[in-house]
């Protein structure tokens, strides 16, 4: 990396955003942040009297409690505000939300948002730093950073590999952000899915459109299995989830057409049975578990260095 290298970036708002010494320095961040979290006491003063808000607007379980976990293990002040409990349900905007919020000084604002560029709307009416913890079906951009640490640490690099991305690609944040992030470090990344859910223009940000799902897996060195997100199939995609099962998830007999080390992933939460059989799930190749782990590191890394900016 550079080493007249600066972290520049205000807002953490996608990965199109981030260049590869960025990436490079975000993760050697929370490589040192990691250990943090297996001290007896969990705590270091670096945002202390820092004020950090957790704004949702979705279900989330691992973004949030890690963004929260992360806050308070460098000792920031944290809030949360549901959707359901706040003023959104009588009607108010989110630019008026968001200048209500920054109204109160707060220093980093974390979003997650059912429409695509609401974190980019925000970033224009407030003071305080924002981050993406993913718009609608376009970016999440910790949940990418997370995934690139946990394929460095089991691979030692990041350079080179092949990477499989299966499932929903269409609806996906996180397989969007995967393709970029993982192209910037220079891996390659096939995609693979129900024609009706791989977006014709996947081939511009820089993915292989595998034809089949043993052209996408063979040879590969990490495969990422994604949630099929019901809550957006808002028409009849799928035939059934027991036939995307069969013809998609992810079983022992099609993994095997992947590398021997090659090492599984998935965002979360997992749909056993039908992304991938809970034999998968469970087995030493999942890595899933080290993703959630590696959650808190990055979301820490990215809090200090927006915090400090």
């Amino acid at each position: 990396m550079n080493t007249e290298y600066s972290f520049s970036h205000r807002h953490i708002l996608g990965m199109e955003q981030f260049s590869r010494d960025d990436i490079a320095h975000i993760l050697t961040t929370a490589e040192s942040f990691k250990e943090i979290s297996a001290r007896s006491i969990k705590k270091v003063p670096v945002l202390r009297g820092r004020t950090i808000v957790n704004l949702f607007f979705e279900a989330s379980t691992r973004t949030r409690l890690s963004f929260e976990v992360a806050a308070k293990r460098m000792s920031a002040d944290t809030f949360n505000i549901n959707a359901s409990t706040s003023s959104t349900v009588k009607g108010e905007t989110l630019i008026d939300t968001a200048r209500n919020i920054s109204a109160m000084h707060p220093d980093v604002i974390i979003l997650r948002h059912f429409s695509s560029g609401a974190s980019q709307l925000m970033s224009q009416y407030v003071q305080a730093a924002v981050i993406n913890a993913g718009d609608g079906a376009h970016q999440h951009p910790s949940q990418s950073l997370l995934d690139l640490m946990t394929v460095q640490e089991r691979k030692g690099r990041l350079d080179g590999l092949k990477i499989a991305i299966i499932g929903d690609i269409t609806h996906s944040r996180v397989a969007r952000s995967n393709i970029q992030g993982f192209r910037t470090m220079g891996s390659e990344v096939h995609v693979f899915g129900p024609s009706t859910l791989v977006p014709l223009h996947i081939e511009s940000l820089g993915a292989v459109r595998a034809p089949t799902l043993r052209d996408a897996l063979d040879n590969a060195d990490v495969v990422m299995a994604l949630r099929i997100q019901r809550e957006r199939l808002h028409d009849p995609l799928l035939p059934s989830l027991r036939e995307y099962a069969q013809r998609f998830g992810l079983s022992h007999e099609t993994l095997g057409w992947a590398k021997e080390d090659a090492i599984v992933m998935h965002p979360g939460p997992v749909n056993r049975g039908v992304e991938m059989s809970p034999e998968i799930a469970d087995s030493p190749r999942s890595v899933i578990l080290d993703q959630v782990s590696n959650g808190v590191a990055v979301r820490m890394a990215l809090l200090y260095l927006v915090g400090n900016a």
